[in-house]
């Protein structure tokens, strides 16, 4: 591709009255920032974080203008670094790729190798991007609540927010490794498609919230893996078990944890934080081994839809306002 021809992206950046703005756009490789590895792209997805990168959140989106996505799938364009090689398919992703630098929702991306592992045996580029840092984060966890002794038979393992892209891979894949998966969801309609992910039984967020406000709560999970934070994972941590597990990686509930020591002091209980961008690299090439090999899931297409870059705008606000289930995959345009 000739450095001047432009391809499309989507970029977000201040408008002549100064105000955020976001849409599709082109670029050119010129315009690109430096890198290692030149990349095109044919694959990223959206995340609620990407959705904050759209609207120029700035505890994302470092610097404007910006193109979000946290991660894509591609193939290596240009190589300067000697472990890539033109022609390879990648995934990209970790780090501040797609925050403080140009991410995924684009035709190129230009990038270190830092964030850039060889596409895994046992993953093709739609199933690559199917999982992308949501199902990565998911498989951290489960990792996590292996580590820490929770086995198949332990117990109930509950999973909030298990309608998001987190959420509904850890549920696929705590159900694929033989788990009792107990699935939380606001979403009552989604109740029959998260039963056929493999949950055991759903309950609403409002079960959860009715537990009660005592600091420690009838014991009912051996585990669980909370993906939003606030008042969810405060009233996980009150209901777990002696000696229990609870790994969290989000905050659309809110990032305050309103409770007291006692469920750690008087019942040993481990919380987990889950960092999915700054994981090493040894152990992020482990856990996409694992996801394309003996964790591989199958009909990722259970929890996906697809939509082009040029049409995000829509997908964007319904993902602010918590209405997508599942992982939205974007097509780059062509």
């Amino acid at each position: 591709m000739k450095a001047e021809t432009s391809f499309p992206c989507w970029l977000v950046d201040r408008d002549g009255a100064g105000e955020i703005v976001g849409g599709p756009s082109r670029k050119t490789i010129d315009e690109l920032p430096p890198g290692d590895i030149l990349v095109e792209i044919e694959l990223s997805s959206l995340n609620y974080k990407d959705g904050l990168a759209a609207t120029g959140n700035p505890g994302v989106a470092k610097r404007l203008p910006h193109i979000p996505g946290i991660d894509a799938v591609g193939t290596v364009a240009e190589s300067a670094d000697p472990g890539f090689h033109q022609g390879e398919r990648v995934i990209l992703s970790g780090g501040e790729f797609g925050a403080a630098n140009w991410g995924g929702w684009t035709r190129y991306a230009r990038l270190n190798a830092d964030f850039v592992l060889p596409m895994p045996r046992g993953l093709n580029p739609e199933e690559a991007a199917a999982l992308g840092v949501a199902g990565f984060t998911a498989a951290l966890s489960v990792r996590k609540l292996i580590a820490h002794g929770v086995k198949p038979g332990s117990g109930e393992i509950l999973v909030t927010g298990a309608t998001g892209g987190v959420g509904c891979v850890a549920v696929a894949l705590l159900a694929k490794l033989g788990y009792e998966v107990v699935a939380v969801t606001g979403k009552q309609d989604k109740a029959g498609w998260l039963l056929d992910l493999g949950a055991s039984r759903v309950v609403g967020r409002s079960e959860l919230k009715g537990l009660g406000d005592a600091p420690l709560l009838k014991s009912r999970w051996a585990a669980g893996i909370d993906t939003v934070g606030g008042e969810p994972l405060a009233a996980l941590l009150r209901s777990t078990k002696t000696g229990g597990c609870v790994t969290t990686c989000g905050l659309v509930a809110g990032a305050d944890l309103v409770l007291t020591v006692h469920p750690f002091i008087l019942r040993g209980l481990t919380l987990c934080g889950i960092d999915s961008a700054w994981t090493p690299r040894d152990e992020r090439a482990a856990v996409w081994k694992l996801l394309g090999g003996e964790w591989k899931l199958e009909r990722l297409d259970r929890i996906t839809r697809k939509v082009a870059l040029s049409a995000l705008g829509p997908e964007i606000e319904a993902i602010l306002a918590g209405k997508i289930a599942g992982r939205s995959i974007v097509e780059v345009d062509k």
